[in-house]
């Protein structure tokens, strides 16, 4: 159980949640893990299989605390919203400032620096840590350009030239990405990034683990009641959760990226966990594609010390973070949005 930004994170799958004096109950069987009064949280994101109980639900609704329910894993179910729905009201801010590029651009930047710091550390961390085993030069040199596209973003004016400098700096981080490989490189060679289809196993690789990372976006931004299909950076399109997209931007660095290569280089996933198809295309073959759930799951219960908020927690709670701080930003608490950037 972790309690960040009034809001209440129920991580025990086998937890029960109960009502008691209008306090939130958090139990395990016959043990008391927690009581937390609903009058002092906002909002509680419920990851345990067992559920709640209708009359915390029906008391949650009259205070107006919402309750989100997901599996273990972080599948989004459902949430109970109180009466007033405060949901209404942020989503319509939402849509009102996805639809007016001066508010939106400061957010799309946000998510943007952040992706392009994330991706300058992870070539710096392999630069420190690998040394004797990468190409040093190469790597320091598409550093240093992620560090000036940083600068030039500062001063963007609109979304289609921040746009652009994204791609840009996607460019000259995947210039080097082969260098990050550290083993088993005849198999896992990167030679540019190639999606519908991945060409190559490292880039199918990183498309199953980039979908893994939208579906956690997905559930988180739902859980929080934002529309993770109205996006600020990524357009419009049915079908496609382009808020989603928007804020896994900045965690592909260091949640997808670095997790696929840490694959790669411990060992864990083999050429043998895919398949190449006729026309050139290749994909995780079912059981990689278990190898790599199981991983994921793992990964995600790995701590950090979120930079912004100085507390330590899971990986898992990062997307889920994040919306928050999102959903903040929207409703005029904070200044700014504070995308993760991790070193």
């Amino acid at each position: 159980m972790r309690r960040l930004l009034n809001t209440l994170f129920v991580l025990t799958e086998e937890a029960y949640l109960s009502l008691k004096n209008e306090n939130v109950v958090v139990q395990i069987g016959d043990k008391k893990l927690a009581a937390v009064p609903l009058r002092s949280i906002e909002q509680i994101l419920c990851f345990s299989y067992k559920g709640a109980s209708p009359a915390l639900m029906g008391k949650c609704a009259e205070f107006d605390v919402n309750l989100s329910f997901y599996s273990p894993n972080g599948r989004y179910y459902c949430s109970i919203f109180g009466e007033k729905n405060r949901n209404v009201l942020l989503r319509r801010e939402q849509f009102r400032i996805a639809d007016n590029e001066a508010q939106s651009l400061p957010i799309a930047k946000s998510f943007i620096l952040g992706k392009v710091f994330n991706c300058r550390w992870v070539l710096e961390r392999t630069k420190r840590d690998h040394a004797l085993r990468v190409n040093v030069e190469r790597i320091a040199q598409q550093s240093a350009l992620l560090h000036s596209a940083l600068a030039e973003m500062g001063g963007c004016s609109n979304i289609d030239e921040l746009r652009g400098l994204e791609g840009n700096a996607a460019k000259n981080y995947f210039l080097a990405f082969d260098d990050l490989v550290l083993r088993s490189k005849d198999d896992f060679y990167f030679e540019a990034r190639s999606r519908r289809p991945p060409l190559d196993r490292l880039n199918a690789l990183l498309s199953f683990v980039y979908t893994l990372l939208t579906h956690d976006c997905t559930a988180a931004l739902q859980g929080v009641g934002l529309d993770p299909y109205v996006g600020f950076m990524h357009t419009d399109r049915p079908g496609r959760v382009s808020l989603a997209l928007d804020l896994m931007e900045e965690l592909r660095p260091v949640l997808a990226d670095r997790f696929a290569l840490s694959l790669i280089n411990t060992g864990v996933i083999k050429p043998v966990d895919f398949e190449e198809q006729e026309n050139g295309a290749v994909f995780l073959n079912e059981k990689g594609r278990k190898v790599v759930l199981s991983a994921w799951q793992k990964r995600k219960t790995e701590e950090l010390t979120h930079p912004f908020l100085k507390e330590k927690m899971p990986w898992g709670l990062v997307p889920y973070i994040q919306a928050l701080l999102l959903v903040r930003t929207l409703r005029g608490d904070l200044d700014a949005y504070p995308p993760l950037m991790w070193k």
